[in-house]
């Protein structure tokens, strides 16, 4: 198995793992705390003390500088499915959208390896 598969399999095990579990939890709160997402309490418990608080603060930041190296990389690559990792992002989880992002970079850039290997 070649690195960029390997790399593309463990990328989308990862994506399919964050969107699981992170449903999971999803599903738990709505079953906790009510018929429906409420999206006040959510943000209201993320914030409640300063552990959960600093996972909030870490994730939103990491998120945003992840979020915007995905969208200058997928230009710079001409990547298809941009619009999918960012949909993603905000219907499923940023743990679902990063890695599925990074499976899609694999793709891309074995992609472009083999274009520029017919070239030649």
């Amino acid at each position: 198995m070649s690195k960029r598969l390997l790399l593309s399999v463990i990328y989308l095990s990862l994506a399919f793992a964050g969107a699981a579990l992170t449903i999971t939890a999803n599903v738990a709160f709505v079953q906790q705390y009510g018929p429906g997402f409420n999206l006040a309490l959510f943000i209201d418990l993320a914030n409640s003390n300063a552990a959960s608080q600093s996972l909030t603060y870490d994730l939103l930041i990491g998120a945003t500088a992840i979020t915007i190296w995905i969208i200058t990389e997928s230009k710079r690559l001409k990547m298809r499915h941009l619009w999918l990792v960012l949909l993603s992002t905000i219907t499923i989880a940023f743990a679902f959208a990063a890695p599925l992002f990074l499976f899609l970079r694999e793709r891309r850039l074995d992609e472009l390896e083999r274009n520029k290997e017919t070239l030649f």
